[in-house]
């Protein structure tokens, strides 16, 4: 087994209830896109500023993030590019509106975060970064990893 496909199955095991399983396929795509439009909303030093509304730290964090996915698993970090860029363009739509972004951002993040704990309550088991923090990056892929099984893509 690959080092990717260990971490996938030791995160499945913690999450074989089905219950917690749909929370958790809906609550961490909400939680990675609340984190990206909460750090969209921070500042950036006044140099990278007046490059581009585009050049902020959500991006930065993406950008390396896709780097570790894809020494782990290129398949799955095309994957995770493809989620990305419109997951960013709907962030860029959203800091546009009148309520603020960090706003709308951090009321998501509590209520999947709450999701997520409701559904280990219900599973019995504490989530898998309690064992190891890796494990808050191998959720996304493991999201991902079910909907590419579904759709007969080899991870």
């Amino acid at each position: 087994m690959t080092p990717v496909s260990i971490s996938l199955a030791d995160y499945a095991a913690d999450h074989r209830h089905p219950v917690n399983r749909r929370l958790h396929s809906i609550c961490v795509p909400t939680i990675v896109f609340s984190l990206l439009g909460l750090l969209w909303s921070l500042p950036v030093p006044a140099p990278a500023a007046g490059l581009s509304p585009y050049v902020n730290w959500a991006v930065v964090i993406v950008a390396a993030t896709l780097l570790w996915y894809w020494r782990l698993t290129p398949r799955l970090a095309a994957g995770m590019l493809l989620a990305a860029i419109p997951a960013l363009a709907a962030i860029a739509m959203l800091d546009e509106l009148d309520t603020p972004l960090w706003l709308i951002s951090a009321m998501l993040f509590v209520a999947a975060w709450i999701g997520q704990f409701v559904g280990h309550a219900i599973e019995g088991r504490r989530p898998s970064f309690f064992r190891d923090l890796r494990f808050l990056l191998i959720g996304p892929l493991w999201v991902l990893s079910g909907l590419y099984s579904r759709l007969g893509i080899r991870v």
